[in-house]
């Protein structure tokens, strides 16, 4: 008789790497903070990764951040698409796409003075 193996699963959905999470949510984190957000959804899909923000839970999402390993070498993995579907911003480093927000932090920051 053969021992039993379970399965396995064979999951190739693109997913967000711890680091990448934690950076996305500081974001997050601050816009709520500000009052600026309130929800989110985060989907792993065979092509890409998306965190997508919303003003309401019942709204379509104000942005995207899509990270999509297939287009690394052409133009970036990483973009921000706003609630139209426009690209605001895209590059190879999550960092330098995020800085499309730096306006709107900056803001809440002299807002809270």
């Amino acid at each position: 008789m053969t021992p039993h193996t379970p399965p396995v699963l064979c999951d190739d959905r693109v997913m967000f790497e711890r680091a990448e999470l934690d950076r996305i949510l500081w974001l997050y984190g601050m816009m709520v903070a500000g009052g600026e957000w309130r929800d989110y959804a985060i989907d792993g899909l065979r092509d890409r990764a998306e965190f997508s923000i919303f003003r309401h839970a019942a709204d379509f999402p104000l942005y995207r951040i899509v990270k999509t390993p297939g287009d690394a070498r052409r133009q970036g993995a990483w973009k921000v698409v706003g609630a139209a579907g426009v690209v605001l911003k895209r590059g190879h480093e999550l960092d330098a796409v995020l800085a499309v927000f730096d306006r709107q932090l900056k803001k809440l920051a002299w807002s809270a003075h």
